[in-house]
């Protein structure tokens, strides 16, 4: 056969591969670094553990990046413990699909107050959903985080839209897919803090903590603080107290805006929330607590900061409320005749009453001091807290 006859079979035969695998392309054969849409198996992509929105409670989280809960399993855990909330305020479900119902129903009056562990489920229903009837518009950003010869790939943006595909995969009938998910794959030196910041904000909003720990992503990572691979404490955000914006000005205004565009005071705010205890931080994003009404909860004690939240949690109780209860004059700056704290002695003067007060009186008076039942119950709560404690030092003496 005459040499430029091959050569053109030979570049037709190329030219109908090129095309084969642009048609179709193999994510695990070809290497890729352009900006295309490829997709990938669910099974290699991997949540960022150290992302500052946590999609799966606290606990559950820990067990799924210690490898110790599979993708599915995860979801088992937290589809129980939403199953098992639900059922303790009267409105138990056998399986996720028994949500859908209420998800198409257009009925909003006296809608209830659903658990944390309820709105995470139902939230990432709602988005299975849309996946479902409508595909998945906007494809997941990751990163090649291969070791040895199975690949993976790091989420940058998406983690949401990848436990929806996974639940929507795995609990949610009429699934038609083949098991992978949409990516965008780019450089491992291209993964921007930055970036995922701005998806976070942009999309559902973050709790205050969360934005606590994007504040301290973002500091960090101008700061050249390296990031780990697995679930870190919050010690490891509460690096960022020591970081500040004034060493690196140059990005301040890329930081705020990452941040939604927000002011440097607001930013000092959302940083000054991971001065709490790991108690009150766990509480306060699981409630998605409002950085107002916490930045009043700080100057406690730590103890104290999460019996405050608790109160704030059970009472709805608003900054003005908190306000009250937690700005009290220090007891060591009031004149004292003893030792003992003049509040103490007073309370310890009301007891001798006590006999001639009733449980209404007591309460309306409460009221009557506080202009607010909330309030009033609030107090009556850190009252028992204390007589419970003043019972106990009472028995060992």
């Amino acid at each position: 056969m005459p040499a430029r006859k091959q050569i053109d079979l030979m570049t037709q035969a190329l030219e109908e591969l090129t095309a084969r695998v642009e048609a179709t392309p193999d994510p695990l054969a070809f290497p890729i670094n352009s900006a295309r849409i490829d997709y990938l198996p669910a099974e290699l992509v991997l949540p960022d553990p150290v992302q500052a929105r946590r999609v799966l409670p606290e606990s559950i989280h820990f067990e799924f990046h210690a490898q110790h809960l599979t993708p599915v399993q995860a979801l088992q855990e937290l589809i129980r413990t939403a199953q098992l909330a639900a059922r303790q305020h009267g409105r138990p479900f056998t399986n996720v699909s028994e949500l859908l119902a209420e998800l198409n129903s257009d009925e909003e009056t006296d809608a209830p107050k659903y658990t944390p562990e309820e709105l995470i489920v139902r939230d990432l229903t709602t988005l299975a959903v849309t996946i479902r009837d409508d595909g998945q518009v906007n494809p997941l950003t990751v990163y090649d985080v291969t070791q040895g010869i199975t690949r993976s790939f790091r989420i940058e943006t998406g983690e949401r839209r990848f436990w929806a595909s996974w639940l929507l995969r795995e609990f949610l009938p009429g699934y038609t897919g083949d098991g992978t998910i949409p990516c965008v794959i780019i450089k491992g030196d291209k993964v921007s803090a930055f970036r995922q910041a701005r998806e976070n904000t942009a999309r559902a909003g973050l709790s205050a903590i969360a934005m606590a720990r994007q504040a301290a992503l973002l500091l960090m990572a101008v700061h050249g603080v390296p990031k780990p691979d697995y679930a870190v404490s919050n010690d490891f955000y509460r690096q960022a107290l020591d970081l500040d914006l004034r060493d690196k000005r140059e990005y301040t205004d890329d930081i705020l805006t990452a941040m939604g565009g927000i002011g440097r005071m607001h930013f000092s705010h959302y940083k000054s929330l991971l001065r709490l205890s790991d108690e009150a931080f766990e509480l306060a994003d699981r409630y998605a607590l409002d950085e107002w009404r916490l930045r009043f909860v700080l100057p406690l004690a730590e103890d104290d900061q999460a019996e405050m939240i608790r109160q704030i949690i059970q009472f709805n109780l608003s900054g003005k409320q908190i306000q009250a209860i937690c700005n009290q004059p220090d007891e060591n700056d009031l004149p004292q005749t003893s030792e003992l704290p003049k509040p103490a002695l007073r309370l310890a003067g009301a007891a001798k009453s006590v006999n001639d007060l009733s449980g209404q009186g007591f309460a309306e008076a409460l009221f009557q001091q506080e202009k607010d039942w909330h309030l009033a119950r609030a107090r009556l709560q850190m009252l028992k807290r204390v007589v419970l404690e003043a019972e106990a030092f009472i028995d060992n003496q």
